[in-house]
């Protein structure tokens, strides 16, 4: 990434900052970087170092010779004067560290340019070891309280980037950006109805990063039918009282279609007994996340609606319910078919209409443990490859 492109990526990072802190930091000017290094300043530190620095941190030093409120954990970034090796500026982090029982050990940080000046107990660094074809140095942060080692990024900007899309999850601004990443998620929920598979798996993935709530809905149904090992069970967002702008999921629509799903799970976790990991980490969540819907304001727990939901499956007469009627009855009778279950249950997919605009998959069918043994990861593609609704 050259300067040319640098400047109005850090302008836009600058002018969301402070739609997103206003007041925090008076002053007319919205920069959160510093004037930018000349290129002597650069050479200066080059020659101090003894090597080239990495192209996209190059070239971002001669846009802004620093830069503030990096990350949200990260609060600025050296300049050509304070920017060294970390085994000189922060010993501590070169070496092997434990906390909480948990060894961390990094051999590239023996040997990495630090570039963080202040965060929260924690560092960023670049590593010369690992160099791409571009010339491109690694970059990695690690913080003491973080239950995990190092995080790696393939260079300088996809580091940045990171930071950018982390500020944006945890900030929220009401800006451009989020508008478009809100048009993308709506043209890629449009073609995962067509019948596009990785497009708008991608295009979710991505939107999740930048915190857009019905991206990882989205992305949720889309991984369940996929029987993606990362796609979990979906707990929504806690809603803050300020947070009016955020998107917030229905309540017939997460009562027809997730609740099956989190009670499946959990009717399937106490087969192996109350003290099993699955369940106690599924009690766990549900006992502490909220959600809301919208219209009336009125926030409650999982576990309420999905202890009636239980209640539910206990009677004699309950079957699961995949969605609108006519896709119902024929998804039932397809699995009620024995060796032709799977051509009936994809035939049946032409009856099949979403129940709500952010229903884009018959995630139910899950929850009823013929069609969980029915649809593979391949099946699950099939289904989400039919042009639907």
């Amino acid at each position: 990434m050259d300067r040319h492109a640098w400047k109005p990526f850090l302008q836009r990072w600058s002018e969301e900052w402070r739609i997103a802190h206003p007041g925090e930091e008076p002053g007319g000017d919205p920069w959160l970087g510093c004037p930018p290094a000349t290129e002597d300043e650069v050479q200066a530190l080059e020659a101090r170092l003894g090597c080239v620095l990495p192209p996209s941190f190059r070239e971002f030093l001669l846009v802004t010779n620093g830069w503030r409120h990096a990350g949200n954990l990260v609060w600025s970034l050296r300049g050509t004067e304070e920017i060294g090796w970390l085994t000189d500026l922060e010993p501590m982090w070169a070496e092997t560290w434990v906390d909480r029982e948990v060894k961390y050990e990094d051999p590239a940080a023996a040997r990495s340019l630090l570039i963080s000046l202040r965060a929260d107990a924690g560092v960023v660094y670049l590593d010369p070891g690992d160099v791409d074809e571009r010339g491109e140095w690694a970059a990695y942060d690690v913080f003491s309280w973080r239950a995990r080692g190092s995080e790696r990024h393939g260079s300088f900007h996809e580091k940045m980037y990171h930071f950018y899309a982390e500020f944006h999850a945890l900030d929220r601004p009401r800006c451009e950006t989020q508008r478009e990443w809100d048009a993308t998620v709506e043209d890629a929920r449009l073609a995962s109805l067509r019948g596009e598979v990785d497009r708008p798996l991608a295009v979710f993935a991505q939107a999740v990063r930048f915190g857009r709530d019905r991206a990882s809905f989205l992305l949720f149904q889309m991984r369940t039918l996929l029987r993606s090992e990362d796609g979990g069970l979906f707990y929504p967002r806690p809603t803050k009282s300020d947070d009016t702008g955020s998107w917030t999921l229905d309540e017939d629509l997460f009562a027809a279609q997730v609740l099956p799903l989190l009670s499946a799970a959990r009717q399937q976790a106490r087969r192996f007994g109350s003290d099993s990991m699955p369940r106690s980490r599924q009690d766990r969540r549900s006992q502490r996340v909220k959600y809301q819907f919208p219209g009336d304001g009125r926030t409650q727990r999982v576990e309420r609606p999905l202890g009636r939901h239980q209640a539910r499956r206990e009677e004699p007469a309950f079957r699961v319910c995949f969605g609108d009627p006519e896709f119902d009855a024929a998804a039932h009778a397809a699995l009620d078919a024995g060796e032709d279950a799977w051509p009936r249950l994809l035939d049946a997919l032409v009856h099949w209409r979403p129940l709500h605009e952010d229903h884009i998959a018959p995630i139910a069918l899950l929850a009823d443990p013929r069609a969980a043994r029915l649809i593979t990861p391949e099946r699950g593609r099939e289904l989400l490859a039919a042009s639907r609704g």
